[in-house]
């Protein structure tokens, strides 16, 4: 019968649940959480609290805004090892310094299942929160400072997930520190709508496969999107503005969608591939980097189809003895340095456009050769091969480029834009 099925819940479940207000005085959390029952909300006076808690079952700390839980220096300020917690409203600061032992204002277990990590401000810790091995996480809507007293690899992470399935981080500023989420040997996570800034890496991604990167806004750090050693990632609709070394980068990933996101201003690259393969880059923006993409090491069997490349020193760095083709279907990209014309206006160039001569080659293999840019020697090689294109050696080329560049939604997020 329907009322037999429903037993097992309303054991697991709190007929009521009670509601405390902890006074603001030393050892007041843990003297009221003592007495708590599962279920129970724990409202903090204002003030500062010199704890460190272990929250073994569910229970909710509710930090109202106007309550700080200082850890003074030792290990982990909360550490999270039972089902169902939920935090939220607090200040959390003061956590220990080991590396080893992953101190962080917020550390949830393997059996900390479900736990819900809300609205909270995690300032100076090592790391900010640490998921380790928690299932089904949610990590939303805090605000996490990293430590700026050590160099920035001697640092901790904002986020830091350790195989731990079904994790969400979304809608957190994460700020200093080393990198803003760092996930290693997990699986079917999804870090979206964050805002990164003054780290190494915003996402750093390493054997992480079948998960989102989406949404996310990446300013000024050393590289935005960094995914490695992974599968069927899909990186969309991300942002990347002013990140030093690359906006998107692709190590050892395959099979994986990147999709609708916007790079402006990297200095180095706007998209790096080294040996990444069989990855679709579809309606991506790519602006004012000193390469546009650039493939490596073998990166192979990749789809290139209806992005911008917009005023890159270089739009493509590629290196073959073939031909690639980036179009499909009659589409391919968009080029801003192509003087393309369009006699029957469809909106597609009437001559396919090679992003790479013979001398480029040279330069990537042969750097002090640019000293002949300006040589006559050099103009007459590139002359002819834009007018005898069988001369040219193999690399990319886009047979049906764009005459106007598609504008992907996320590039409202970039000023000016």
């Amino acid at each position: 019968m329907r009322w037999l099925r429903l037993i097992p819940l309303l054991l697991a479940t709190p007929l009521w649940a009670g509601e405390w207000d902890v006074p603001n005085r030393a050892g007041a959390i843990a003297e009221t959480l003592a007495q708590a029952e599962e279920g129970d909300t724990l409202r903090l006076s204002p003030g500062t609290y010199a704890e460190t808690l272990v929250l073994d079952r569910p229970v909710t700390i509710d930090g109202m805004g106007h309550a700080t839980i200082d850890g003074k220096g030792a290990g982990s300020v909360i550490t999270v090892t039972g089902p169902g917690v939920t935090l939220r409203g607090l200040t959390v600061v003061g956590s220990g310094s080991d590396h080893e032992g992953i101190d962080s204002g917020i550390k949830l277990t393997k059996t900390a299942t479900a736990p819900h990590i809300l609205n909270n401000v995690l300032i100076g810790n090592l790391y900010g929160v640490d998921i380790h091995g928690a299932k089904d996480s949610l990590v939303k809507g805090n605000r996490i400072e990293g430590r700026q007293d050590r160099r920035m690899n001697a640092r901790g992470n904002g986020v830091y997930v350790w195989n731990a399935p079904g994790a969400v981080v979304e809608d957190n500023d994460i700020q200093y520190g080393r990198d803003g989420i760092f996930v290693n040997s997990s699986k079917k996570n999804a870090f979206r709508n964050n805002l990164f800034r003054d780290l190494r890496f915003a996402v750093h991604y390493m054997y992480a496969d079948n998960s989102e990167v989406s949404g996310n806004v990446s300013i000024g750090n050393d590289l935005g999107y960094a995914v490695m050693f992974t599968k069927r990632v899909r990186v969309t609709d991300n942002v990347s503005i002013n990140d030093r070394e690359h906006g998107v980068m692709l190590n050892y990933a395959n099979q994986s969608v990147i999709s609708g996101n916007v790079v402006v201003g990297a200095q180095e690259k706007c998209t790096f591939l080294y040996n990444a393969n069989k990855n679709e880059f579809t309606d991506n923006w790519f602006e004012g980097c000193g390469i546009g993409i650039h493939f490596t090491a073998g990166s192979d069997r990749n789809r290139i189809v209806g992005n911008a490349f917009v005023g890159n020193r270089t739009q493509v760095k590629y290196v073959s003895t073939k031909w690639v083709e980036w179009s499909e279907e009659g589409r391919g990209n968009y080029w801003s340095d192509f003087a393309a014309y369009d006699v029957d206006g469809n909106g597609i160039a009437d001559a396919p456009y090679r992003p790479n001569d013979s001398m480029d080659h040279v330069l990537w293999t042969q750097p002090a050769a640019k000293l002949l840019l300006g040589s006559p020697a050099v103009q007459l090689v590139r002359w002819s091969q834009s007018a005898f294109p069988a001369l040219l050696p193999g690399g990319v080329v886009d047979s049906h480029p764009l005459m106007s560049a598609p504008k992907p939604p996320a590039i409202k997020k970039v000023p000016h834009e």
